[in-house]
């Protein structure tokens, strides 16, 4: 997927951004040599990145990759770095501020109101696999690996989202096994159990991805924004009931669009959308 990435305006640019067609923003994590691994700077950007993108009303597909073999090997070991303006914290303080900015990732990406596509190149681990867990739709090269992780390293299994995650979309027993384990698992079976929903060879990611992101361009804004908030929403609500009144509300307010109009239009003439936003 790094093809794509070369619109980035210095080489120090750990996360780079790339129009990958009208509409379609890819961010692509840019420490190779290190699996995209994590560190205090690169989460600092992706941050300002995400915050950037949520902004932009011509945006409407995010797609999160990695350069190089691997999508993101979660936490560098070998030297995250400090949170700025933690510098002469305490360690406890430290530890806390950098838990909450890599935590707040996860949370960023599910607050987007474009949904996102994890292009899912290689390894993704620990912090990876959050990253991949949070996106709304995960393709992934026959190469990719999974591994939750934290447990390996003397932490709790549960971190950055995976322990509300991952058994929403694997299913609870399943879940339990990752992450007790942390064992590694390859592309089919993140195909079998769910938490892909495509698997293809390492040089067709590319068109696979740009396919998937056409199919959601030809939804109106509205209704893909909405749909992704509420789908999300769905997991959290207390019951049925709550959630049918949830999508009463959206079905009123997408209808009352000149762009659902418009989709009505060019569904029944068999030809494409024009939207406008409007």
């Amino acid at each position: 997927m790094t093809e794509h990435a070369e619109g980035a305006s210095h080489h120090d640019d750990l996360v780079q951004r790339a129009e990958l067609q009208p509409g379609v923003v890819q961010l692509t994590l840019c420490r190779p040599e290190k699996l995209n691994a994590l560190t205090a700077p690169l989460v600092s950007q992706l941050h300002d990145h995400l915050c950037h993108v949520a902004a932009e009303t011509t945006c409407r597909v995010v797609v999160l990759t990695g350069a190089g073999r691997g999508f993101c090997a979660g936490l560098d070991l070998g030297g995250f770095g400090r949170i700025p303006g933690t510098e002469e914290f305490g360690r406890v303080q430290q530890t806390w501020a950098t838990q909450r900015a890599i935590a707040a990732l996860v949370q960023a990406i599910r607050r987007l109101p474009q949904p996102v596509i994890a292009a899912v190149n290689g390894p993704a681990a620990g912090g990876g696999l959050a990253l991949v867990c949070a996106s709304d739709i995960r393709i992934a090269a026959a190469t990719a690996v999974f591994s939750t992780s934290f447990i390996r390293i003397g932490v709790s299994g549960c971190d950055i989202g995976t322990s509300w995650m991952l058994p929403r979309l694997v299913g609870a027993a399943r879940a339990h096994e990752l992450m007790l384990t942390s064992r590694r698992f390859d592309a089919a079976e993140a195909l079998r159990i769910g938490l892909v929903t495509e698997v293809v060879e390492p040089e067709a990611l590319t068109d696979a991805v740009a396919a998937m992101a056409g199919s959601l361009l030809a939804a109106p804004p509205l209704s893909l924004s909405l749909t992704k908030q509420g789908m999300w929403l769905a997991l959290e609500v207390p019951s049925f009931d709550a959630m049918v009144e949830v999508e009463n509300r959206q079905q009123v307010l997408a209808s009352a669009t000149a762009d659902a109009s418009e989709a009505m239009a060019a569904y029944l003439a068999r030809r494409p959308a024009d939207y406008h936003d409007r």
